[in-house]
């Protein structure tokens, strides 16, 4: 039987050297994450790979669908190192970016950097902002490939901190040649998500796409909102993409960290209105790192990303590297099933206005304004795409919606909506006529629902065709349905 209270947020947890074998995995997954996030930055490709299906195989076994997103490194622009491991940037002093500094050569007054293109990216009085911000050095001149700079904000610096430019402007693709090599692991696994770092514009999105096809991948692309100059272009990267994740550590550091609240919230906005996807990432319960309860600031933090409709919410180093991996993913699921009892995050008015295009989103968009408004337990609907349960998740509802498909892909895809819940169900076991029948007992066999229960169904006259929802039934369930 089901719990009692479904939680609509769902949990994206990283994996790391903290929550990769198989006993961790399990206990992570019975704790609550929805999707594992495989972090390209670190590891090897091989060893994802593994684990992707490592992952898999445990959630056959807990009777759970767990979705993978693979998440690629792109360009992030470091610091070469020291000849001593650390160096102190002092104020007032310069100090100069020279990218013929070999890895390990960095002194005093200079140091190396993976970018060799900084020069042409920058101009007297941009600033450069060093490990997330904390040090600030501010370009003086240009001098062939030098860029001489004077410490703003000094400190104890050691080797490959990451570099920002404030308020963006690095002209550096969002794939490098790490990450076209990467995408061969990606297709490999058949991850169901692929996060794409440092994503400028539109077409990032669309030449990630096209290399991928070419690798025989299809599933969904996250574009990775964590540059300045790709909130110019948000539109359109929403438009091409199939969601995006709200990445604010490189974003705070680019636009400033007071910027952030009121972007995430746009953002968020954006994407539903859209029809796409969102997570929340970077530092949401970051103190778990290394104690066994959030502080009360990252409770606030992870309700307010709920109550803004975001579909998931990410976990980084906490379950990655940290000590209380599990802990964090428990107390996370917590604070989002108290966030959603809020009247605010179950009625909507998204899209009631608009002219719909297509028979089966006008039928989704039917079976959420009815349950909205009706005693509705629950709703069934049958999917071969995901697009029904997407466009039903996009409206702001308490009722759990269950996306019956065949389709292993879909299920996995389908574990990353709001509110949506993966079941295994063949339609063609049933005749058309049947299928609403069909989904309502189904419902009462997962717990979902009980005799007397309003449910409503959606599907097709042809099972198994993509996009040919078009009929919807609310019906009260029968004692004889069990």
């Amino acid at each position: 039987m089901m719990e009692k209270t479904l939680r609509r947020t769902k949990i994206v947890a990283t994996l790391g050297p903290a929550s990769s074998d198989r006993e961790t995995l399990r206990r992570l997954i019975q704790a609550g994450v929805d999707v594992v996030r495989l972090n390209f930055s670190h590891g090897t490709a091989k060893d994802h790979v593994k684990t992707a299906g490592l992952v898999r195989d445990i959630a056959v076994g807990l009777n759970r669908t767990v979705g993978v997103l693979a998440d690629l490194q792109g360009p992030k622009i470091r610091i070469r190192g020291f000849k001593s491991s650390t160096i102190t940037l002092e104020e007032g002093k310069p100090f100069i970016i020279d990218p013929s500094v070999a890895t390990q050569d960095g002194s005093l007054d200079r140091v190396g950097i993976t970018y060799p293109s900084l020069a042409e990216d920058v101009a007297s009085g941009s600033l450069l902002l060093l490990d997330d911000g904390k040090y600030i050095l501010e370009v003086q001149k240009i001098k062939g490939s030098e860029v001489h700079c004077t410490v703003v904000t000094g400190g104890i610096l050691s080797g490959g901190k990451g570099v920002n430019v404030l308020s963006g402007g690095l002209s550096a693709g969002a794939l490098t040649d790490k990450d076209r090599e990467d995408m061969k692991a990606v297709a490999t696994m058949q991850a169901d998500y692929l996060a794409l770092s440092f994503v400028r514009n539109a077409s990032d999105i669309d030449e990630a796409r096209e290399i991928l096809a070419g690798l025989g991948w299809h599933g969904s692309i996250l574009a990775k909102i964590e540059r300045a100059e790709a909130l110019e272009y948000v539109e359109t990267i929403i438009s091409v993409s199939d969601g995006i994740m709200v990445a604010r550590g490189d974003l705070g550091v680019e636009i400033g960290d007071a910027k952030l609240p009121a972007v995430q919230k746009m953002l968020i906005k954006r994407a539903r209105i859209l029809n796409r996807v969102v997570i929340t990432a970077t530092q949401m319960m970051d103190s778990m790192i290394s104690n066994p309860i959030p502080t009360r600031a990252e409770v606030f933090d992870v309700a307010n990303a709920v109550l803004d409709g975001t579909d998931g919410v990410m976990l980084s180093a906490e379950t990655a590297v940290g000590r209380y991996p599990v802990e964090a993913v428990a107390a996370m699921s917590n604070i989002c099933l108290e966030a959603e009892k809020q009247e605010s995050v179950r009625r909507s008015r998204h899209r009631i206005d608009t002219r719909f295009s297509h028979i089966d989103e006008t039928i989704a968009m039917s079976a959420m304004y009815a349950a909205n408004h009706t005693g509705t337990a629950a709703i069934g609907a049958f999917t071969e795409s995901g697009s029904t349960p997407l466009w039903m998740s996009r409206i702001s509802s308490g009722i759990p919606i269950f996306a019956l498909s065949k389709n292993e892909q879909t299920r996995r895809k389908v574990s990353l909506y709001r509110g949506v819940y993966p079941v295994n169900f063949n339609p063609d076991s049933v005749c058309a006529s049947q299928q609403h029948e069909a989904a309502a007992a189904e419902l009462v066999r997962l717990g979902a629902v009980k005799p007397g229960d309003f449910v409503i169904t959606t599907s097709g006259d042809i099972a198994g065709e993509c996009g040919g929802t078009n009929s919807m039934r609310i019906c009260k369930v029968e004692e004889t349905i069990r």
